[in-house]
């Protein structure tokens, strides 16, 4: 049995010189545990301390084989994102663009206003388009009428109530306005046009403090509105009675 376990030690000594006459069956430069081994560990060991080969035990079987591993678990599939999902984080992504880089303003204006006026349904999209077309052409019953039926069947829809706000404005209806915008907000509290609004009623209302504030929280959000900075150059004007 000694020689058995000799002959063990004499071949893992050779394994090196082994190694080098192979062309790199080891590499050489590749870290091992053996780097950090402490002194004397591969020094061989007396043939009097060699440790015996374990004996067989009676009654168990050395060559049983291990149990099979169990099967991994796969994660669940990520559920794709709805329409409505894919717009909210596109906007999120836009506007962190246009608080980084407000030079570009414009261009990423214009994407945000179009994710504000799709909608899942097509017909939302139609109804929208044509009272802003009615508006455009100076008939403002005809576009309230179509705003109605928008905003009553798509209460979700911010978009509508920002073009019947809009609608209001112009038609002088202040308070029916602002209301309107609240449900803007409600839905979409990064809306800087109805912000903007908000800013131009309260002015013409005269409380310059609110409209102030309103003009301040769109800047907030855009920093590109060159309107809003001209109405707040406005305001300290009146404000200061010039």
């Amino acid at each position: 049995m000694r020689a058995i376990v000799a002959a063990l030690c004499l071949l893992s000594l050779s394994l090196p010189a082994l190694a080098e006459e192979d062309g790199g069956l080891f590499m050489d430069d590749a870290p091992s545990f053996l780097d950090e081994a402490p002194p004397g560990f591969l020094d061989e060991a007396p043939l009097d301390e060699a440790p015996l080969l374990p004996e067989a035990v009676p009654g168990v079987d050395a060559e049983a084989p291990s149990a099979a591993p169990a099967p991994a678990v796969e994660a669940p599939a990520e559920k794709p994102l709805n329409p409505a999902e894919q717009r909210a984080e596109q906007l999120d992504i836009l506007f962190a663009r246009l608080r980084l880089s407000p030079e570009a303003g414009t261009a990423i204006e214009q994407k945000i206003w179009a994710l504000w006026s799709a909608s899942d349904s097509p017909t939302a999209e139609v109804l929208l388009r044509q009272g802003q077309r009615a508006v455009n052409d100076g008939a403002p019953a005809e576009a309230l009428s179509i705003l109605n039926r928008l905003v009553g069947a798509y209460p979700e829809f911010a978009e509508a109530w920002n073009k019947r706000a809009t609608l209001y404005f112009l038609m002088k209806r202040d308070d029916a306005a602002l209301e309107d915008i609240a449900r803007v907000l409600d839905l979409e509290p990064r809306h800087f046009g109805a912000l903007a609004g908000k800013g131009m009623i309260l002015e013409r209302q005269r409380k310059f403090t609110e409209a102030r504030a309103a003009y301040e929280e769109a800047l907030a959000i855009n920093p590109a509105l060159e309107q809003v900075k001209a109405a707040l150059k406005e305001l300290d004007r009146l404000e200061q009675g010039i």
